[in-house]
């Protein structure tokens, strides 16, 4: 057992709220980094790993609390099909957690004055994120119960072994999903939280309820914490709400996005939502139960200091 096993369990026997850290890509592409390929942000781990520690580092200098490792889109079957073999891929899906582990070393050298050690989560994307074709919004996939098993299980076994403080399954578009991990996530040793995408403020992306997936994980041994994430601000309020009725006893994390819209004509984005709005809303989702809020794509240090001043 090491010294940071229950960082992430103490910290929710407290009565604060937590602040997690934005989007990992939209630091790195802000930093000048180029992420358009199909590992996304976790291309960098092989790439560049100073970036990475430098985007975590970011975030931990704006107030975050938590930070989420790079291996969203990390699989073995993405480092695979680049040539590497079973073992380097391996290696490079646990290396997300080191690097976000040196990260917070550097922050806690550089702010001797801290008081609290920020939280190192693992990110464990869905199948969908994996396949780079946008189905972790759909959560149409074309693969049954046993090869979503298989795809999880090697993962989590790995990833639950490393020095993180908690696996982070994270943007689950539907209910086989969940199902799956639900299974799998009892015989970890890390604790967890589950986090779906959702279509609107009732709803998962394949239109499941989100209060009938939570329920779920009612009584779920390992599984501390549930909520949402890439979903539009506005459906959080509502969102929340269905998750304190369907999980009563579980903390509630949210971590949306902007909520801007992609115009694939002029590849750009449009919508504005600064970071006095993102204070605004995070205070309005903490009013309703929230325990740990941050933000996912195209929210930045800067909303997060912002959040953090207002919590």
């Amino acid at each position: 057992m090491h010294s940071n096993q229950n960082l992430f369990e103490k910290a929710l026997s407290g009565d604060s709220p937590i602040v997690l850290d934005g989007g990992l890509a939209t630091e790195l592409e802000s930093q000048g980094f180029e992420i358009g390929t199909t590992l996304w942000s976790a291309g960098l781990l092989q790439s560049n790993p100073a970036a990475i520690i430098a985007a975590h580092r970011a975030y931990l200098e704006a107030g975050a609390e938590i930070i989420i490792s790079a291996s969203y889109q990390a699989s073995r079957q993405g480092f695979m099909s680049l040539g590497l073999s079973e073992q380097e891929a391996d290696d490079l899906i646990f290396s997300s957690v080191e690097l976000a582990c040196t990260a917070r070393k550097q922050f806690l050298d550089a702010n001797p004055e801290t008081t609290y050690t920020p939280i190192v989560a693992v990110s464990i994307g869905p199948y969908g994120a994996a396949l780079h074709d946008g189905s972790e919004y759909t959560g149409s996939y074309d693969i049954n119960e046993t090869g979503l098993r298989n795809f999880h299980e090697a993962r989590l076994q790995l990833l639950d072994q490393s020095n993180a403080d908690v696996l982070t399954c994270e943007t689950i578009p539907n209910k086989l999903e969940a199902n799956v991990l639900l299974e799998l996530l009892k015989n970890v040793r890390l604790p967890a939280w589950v986090s779906f995408s959702c279509r609107n403020d009732r709803r998962i992306s394949d239109g499941t309820p989100l209060q009938h997936v939570a329920a779920m994980y009612r009584d779920h041994p390992r599984v501390l914490a549930l909520g949402v994430n890439c979903t539009a601000p506005h459906f959080v309020a509502s969102l929340i709400g269905k998750l304190r009725k369907a999980v009563p006893d579980k903390a509630i994390v949210v971590y949306p996005n902007l909520g801007e819209t992609y115009d694939v004509s002029t590849n750009s984005w449009f919508g504005t939502a600064s970071p006095d709005e993102c204070a605004a809303a995070a205070q309005s989702w903490r009013d309703a139960g929230a325990k740990i809020i941050g933000g996912c794509c195209r929210v930045g240090p800067g909303h997060i200091t912002a959040i953090r001043d207002q919590l």
